[in-house]
């Protein structure tokens, strides 16, 4: 079952409340080993046996991604373990958001994002519109995507995309340390950022309680709240998770994005790189195996004069305990109006 699987059974249950989606989403992010969007973001990375998406589906049902610069900056505290990240002076990721920012945004009221997934079997096109009101639309195909628009046929309302796009928008406006906090803590806080230790053991406690019997089911033990290394990296899997989330299906607004590229820029686990795609200049944005499970190394490359992303791509780290599987994925991404898209405008 992929993303596309999972959301086409999603529609087909009612919508559930906010605060019940919020709930699910928490809990299902925090086992799940893939994301449950059109849209290929980072994994989730859990450290134990992973509960794969066929062990937590009900859940998701029932409840509803070489000039070697680094980032720097601070995480947000753990409980009393997570390691501080050093701040690093400058990334050229600041001085493209400052640009992107002065930029502006286009004319329109949506983002379309089509994603191709380069898969064995050819490749697959994923059409996505995120409008500014927080309506999402799906479809396969141009066609489809505009008679969904047409019926008004929106999926579900996502608190967790309101969330990062949000997060994303105060880091662009100055206030990156708690644009930080947000984002990692989007879909909750199982990690406990901020808590103390009993605080953060009650919070990872009420999270796993909301997907032990998936556990149970498959023959797993619920895991202990993660300390020191393993808990800094998975806040740094939750922050490059999010962020780049939020540049997917908002890329074509321009605060977002200048957001998501301050809030990379801190990452002392990313790696810049330069690069050229079909004629244009370009960046790599390479995530560290550590804050992917050790078992995947991810690259995206983005626009180099404005920031908006190119590909993503999943490289296997050789001898890896729990082996990946490469992928790739190909993005455009484009400001519309809703009524344009209804009419076969795309």
């Amino acid at each position: 079952m992929d993303e596309m699987d999972l959301m086409k059974t999603m529609r087909e249950v009612p919508s559930p409340s906010s605060e019940a989606y919020d709930r699910a989403r928490t809990a299902l992010h925090t086992a799940m080993a893939e994301p449950v969007n059109t849209v290929v973001r980072p994994k989730r990375w859990t450290s134990w046996t992973k509960v794969g998406v066929a062990a937590v589906g009900a859940a998701a049902v029932a409840a509803a991604v070489v000039m070697g610069t680094t980032g720097g900056g601070s995480v947000p505290a753990g409980p009393s373990d997570a390691a501080p990240q050093e701040v690093v002076v400058e990334s050229p990721l600041v001085k493209l958001a400052s640009a992107v920012k002065a930029a502006g945004t286009l004319p329109g009221d949506s983002s379309l994002i089509i994603n191709t997934k380069l898969l064995p079997d050819g490749p697959k096109q994923y059409y996505t519109v995120y409008t500014d009101k927080g309506q999402v639309f799906t479809g396969d195909s141009a066609q489809n995507l505009a008679a969904t628009v047409a019926k008004g046929a929106a999926e579900p309302a996502s608190p967790f995309n309101a969330k990062v796009t949000a997060a994303a928008r105060l880091a662009a406006n100055g206030d990156v340390e708690k644009a930080k906090f947000d984002m990692i803590t989007a879909a909750g806080n199982p990690l406990g950022l901020g808590l103390s230790p009993a605080e953060a053991d009650k919070a990872w406690a009420q999270a796993m309680a909301e997907v032990e019997e998936k556990f149970r089911k498959a023959g797993q033990k619920v895991p202990d709240r993660p300390t020191g290394k393993d808990l800094e990296n998975r806040i740094n899997n939750h922050l490059f998770s999010n962020t780049t989330h939020a540049l997917y299906i908002a890329a074509s607004d321009a605060e977002v994005r200048a957001g998501v590229l301050k809030l990379l820029a801190t990452m002392k686990d990313v790696t810049i790189g330069k690069t050229d795609v079909d004629g244009q200049a370009a960046l790599t944005l390479t995530a560290a195996p550590a804050i992917q499970g050790g078992n995947t190394t991810y690259v995206l490359t983005v626009n180099a004069d404005n920031g908006l992303p190119i590909r993503s791509e999943g490289i296997p780290v050789k001898d890896a305990a729990e082996p990946s599987k490469p992928w790739v994925v190909n993005y455009k991404t484009a400001r519309v109006n809703l009524a344009d898209v209804a009419a076969g405008k795309i």
